[in-house]
């Protein structure tokens, strides 16, 4: 059976030095990504082991809108520069056909599983295989999927040596819950665990949770069917309670 994790997520904003700067104030480090030549976008990331930010911006507005199977690419086009908000979670596995075949069969409309590449900051090539999921549940789009090349062992290796992922100033800090306010969190959380195999909690508050990996993706009620946070938990008394605020995105600290 194809495995499931949070790879990374998707922040939408217009101006890739925000996220550096305002990092940087709180001892966090984000640093300019790469492009991707073929879609018109670029980004700006920020490392907590495998599992990463991703602030993506366009670079080339009319290769972004020329993209065909990329939803990612299309919304950020339809988005900006009005809405700099949380896009999607991305889920990492090692089988992507497996997981498109499952997906299929539960009746979702899929891209086609797409190549994509891009050079990071030292001109290194970067691959990847990713599809995306069309359409949206009761007005929440749903993640998209990724598989790397490579294990995930050696790519934390490859990341560590190369600098990639390193110390926050700030001390330890873990991105552990996506926080989704929708208009029916049990039927919402339903819906993901089925489609991805994933258990569902259910906590006082009457918000519910998935358990991917060692994180979850919780869904609390609310009207906007949006991603809104990131919470982290770390011992750093210089994060320790509190929230940075990009664009629309929380980004908590606990």
């Amino acid at each position: 059976m194809a495995t499931v994790k949070w790879d990374h997520l998707v922040h939408y904003v217009n101006d890739l030095a925000k996220p550096v700067e305002i990092f940087a104030e709180h001892g966090l480090i984000a640093f300019k990504g790469g492009s991707h030549k073929d879609w018109g976008t670029y980004n700006t990331l920020s490392y907590f082991g495998l599992t990463y930010l991703e602030f993506l911006g366009i670079e080339n507005l009319e290769l972004a809108e020329a993209t065909e199977h990329n939803l990612v690419v299309k919304d950020a086009v339809k988005l900006l520069p009005e809405h700099e908000v949380l896009s999607r979670v991305v889920i990492r596995t090692d089988d992507i056909e497996e997981v498109a075949a499952s997906l299929k069969a539960a009746g979702l409309s899929l891209s086609p599983i797409i190549d994509g590449k891009r050079l990071d900051n030292e001109g290194r090539l970067i691959e990847w295989r990713m599809m995306t999921i069309g359409g949206d549940f009761q007005g929440l789009v749903y993640p998209f999927i990724i598989q790397w090349s490579g294990t995930d062992a050696e790519r934390l290796e490859r990341l560590f040596s190369s600098g990639v992922i390193q110390p926050h100033p700030a001390g330890p800090v873990e991105i552990v819950r996506a926080v989704f306010h929708v208009s029916d969190p049990a039927a919402t959380a339903k819906h993901w665990g089925t489609l991805f195999g994933l258990p569902v909690t259910e906590s006082e508050d009457d918000s519910f949770s998935l358990k991917i990996d060692d994180k979850s993706l919780a869904f609390v009620h609310g009207n906007d069917n949006q991603f809104k946070q990131v919470v982290f938990e770390t011992d750093s008394l210089v994060l320790k309670g509190k929230t940075i605020q990009i664009g629309a995105g929380e980004y908590v600290f606990v």
